[in-house]
């Protein structure tokens, strides 16, 4: 293999490993500081996709993103009621929003399930007229994405110590405790997933430009890829401060993308990228666990030889 060819394997790994890292910081939000496993994010990686779609298409390319982001929050308020207000389980809640955004994503593609956007101006086109006959040629769809990762991180890193912040912390920590202080565990909820799925119809938004199309299934399985990310993440940057941790997932992110790549280059079948996907899943969740078992199981195998030596 050339080294074109890999440099073209590695930056294919980056544009979508950086595009679909704002899911998976939108999981850290949620699911690492919320303590909350929103089921949404399929259907709510599409909506953003189709809004910002749709948008784009209608000739306000720059307006896609706002909004995206927020059709998103709107999303993650009916899955915090849900959970809050009503009394569903987390895990229900987020099944039945992402089972109604099904049909929601259809109503905003005009009851299509493919939209063309080969013609339509997007942020995409507008940065690679900037970048025309500059050293950074052709390297719009790297810098964009990781332009709103670094804004992501920066906004996480700043607003987690406010105090807001402090206390969707604290309400994923101990809720309890928070009600005992006189902090509102749904309120803190409610915003915690507004802003999660907020970044993830951002990502939605940004594949559905960079790709030129929205496909009613673009979101399909991004649950699985952001929950493994997030814990390849979590196994180099587990400890330290609020950006260490978030640029931890990211760097997740870009290595799942990255084995997805070369999966693809090994010519593996479509259908099997979904067992590839549940592999990596398998191997980030069960490899912390098989490392604190090692020491054990080294001592039974030293035992178990030292009597077979007598």
């Amino acid at each position: 293999m050339s080294l074109t060819a890999v440099w073209g394997l590695v930056q294919t790994a980056l544009e979508l490993g950086l595009t679909c890292s704002l899911t998976v910081l939108a999981l850290f939000l949620s699911y690492s500081m919320l303590n909350v496993c929103d089921l949404s994010t399929d259907g709510c990686f599409t909506l953003g996709a189709s809004v910002g779609a749709v948008v784009a298409i209608a000739g306000h390319p720059y307006l896609s993103i706002p909004a995206a982001m927020g059709a998103g929050m709107l999303s993650g308020l009916v899955t915090a009621v849900l959970q809050t207000r009503m009394g569903i389980e987390s895990l229900l809640a987020g099944i039945i929003v992402n089972t109604g955004l099904y049909s929601v994503n259809i109503a905003v593609m005009g009851g299509a399930s493919l939209l063309n956007m080969n013609k339509t101006p997007t942020i995409f086109t507008a940065l690679k007229g900037v970048l025309a006959d500059t050293p950074l040629a052709g390297l719009q769809d790297l810098i964009i994405p990781l332009a709103a990762v670094i804004l992501v991180i920066v906004f996480l890193a700043l607003f987690l110590r406010t105090r807001l912040g402090l206390a969707i912390r604290a309400t994923g920590d101990n809720p309890d405790m928070v009600r005992s202080s006189s902090i509102n565990p749904v309120f803190t909820t409610t915003v915690g997933l507004c802003v999660a799925n907020a970044f993830t119809a951002l990502s939605g938004c940004l594949l559905a430009q960079g790709q030129k199309s929205v496909d009613i299934n673009i979101g399909s399985g991004m649950v699985t890829i952001a929950l493994a990310s997030l814990l390849i993440g979590r196994t180099f940057f587990n400890k330290g401060s609020i950006a260490r941790r978030a640029a931890g997932v990211v760097v997740g992110a870009i290595i799942f993308r990255l084995v997805y790549t070369i999966a693809l280059r090994l010519r593996m079948p479509a259908f099997m990228l979904k067992l590839v996907s549940s592999v990596i899943v398998i191997i980030a969740i069960a490899g912390p666990y098989f490392k604190t078992q090692l020491p054990t199981l080294r001592r039974r195998f030293a035992a178990r030889s030292g009597k077979e030596g007598r």
